[in-house]
């Protein structure tokens, strides 16, 4: 899934040790421009060189993944990016080609020939 959106806010860096060695994850606060415009937290999970590419302010398009977990009882739910690129503007519209003025007349050696049955039978 994707969705185009502002940053917002970006929070610092977390990180530990698990059995499958260091980790570091950092979360994002993008606002989804709209009517009633919403903010979303999106993880960026050992991906420091993508976060460092992002500015405050600036549009994006984050592709992403939700994943649900269960801990105690309680579920906890992450939106985690796994692809995040600047929006590209779209290029201006080059203008229309003017219509064609009408044909004229068709010149004399255009028309057709008169038919000639010259076929044997």
């Amino acid at each position: 899934m994707e969705f185009e959106g502002v940053v917002h806010k970006i929070l610092p860096a977390t990180g530990g040790t698990s059995a499958r060695g260091e980790w570091k994850k950092q979360e994002v606060i993008f606002e989804i421009p709209s009517e009633f415009s919403r903010k979303v937290c999106v993880v960026f999970f050992n991906k420091e060189s993508d976060v460092a590419r992002l500015k405050e302010g600036g549009t994006y398009i984050v592709s992403f993944n939700i994943e649900s977990r269960e801990f105690n009882g309680r579920w906890y739910t992450d939106v985690r990016a796994w692809r995040v690129q600047p929006k590209q503007e779209e290029a201006p519209v080059p203008p229309a080609m003017p219509d064609m003025p009408p044909f004229g007349e068709e010149p004399a050696y255009a028309a057709p020939a008169a038919e000639v049955d010259d076929l044997p039978f």
